[in-house]
């Protein structure tokens, strides 16, 4: 007969097999940088290392943007840097407002750092809607947020070239 105490038994002898990751392409990304560490102030060479990281990270996610697709969204969020710490887009935020002081201009930057922050926010939502788009009664096709993803990242492209002028990069 069935017991708490054997339901218990088998339960934490199982769970630990039920949780053990299984290794996917996008997992197997090495990190470029140490992520950040909790209450840690970024330097000015070290934010500038990271934007030059996230600058080129993007554009690897745009040149390659039909190969990361198809291990679906959370897969291309992992490159945004929203799932996970792998990205040199990871942190992306802190990284732009570190060297806000930095810029020529702080009110152009800023315009540019607000508009990257709303378009990178957009390709994640997409991104995150392909996952279940399928699993919907909506008739939209995963392929149309990943289209809709794509657009935001080439103005997160845009964006981040402004802001690259602005510091004099």
């Amino acid at each position: 007969p069935a017991t708490r105490r054997t339901f218990l038994h088998l339960t934490t002898t199982s769970l630990p097999l039920l949780l053990t990751p299984t290794l996917t392409h996008a997992t197997v990304m090495t990190p470029q940088s140490t992520p950040f560490t909790t209450g840690q102030t970024l330097t000015s060479a070290e934010a500038l290392e990271r934007f030059k990281l996230a600058r080129s990270d993007l554009q690897y996610l745009i040149t390659n943007y039909a190969s990361i697709t198809p291990q679906g969204g959370d897969n291309v969020r992992r490159y945004l840097g929203t799932v996970g710490t792998t990205s040199g887009l990871y942190g992306i935020s802190k990284v732009l407002k570190a060297l806000q002081e930095e810029s020529e201009d702080i009110v152009e930057y800023t315009e540019a750092m607000n508009d990257f922050e709303s378009f990178l926010s957009a390709a994640d939502t997409a991104c995150y809607s392909a996952n279940f788009v399928e699993f919907s009664a909506a008739k939209t096709k995963p392929e149309t947020f990943f289209e809709n993803a794509f657009l935001e990242l080439g103005l997160m492209k845009g964006a981040m070239e402004k802001m690259a002028k602005e510091l004099g990069i």
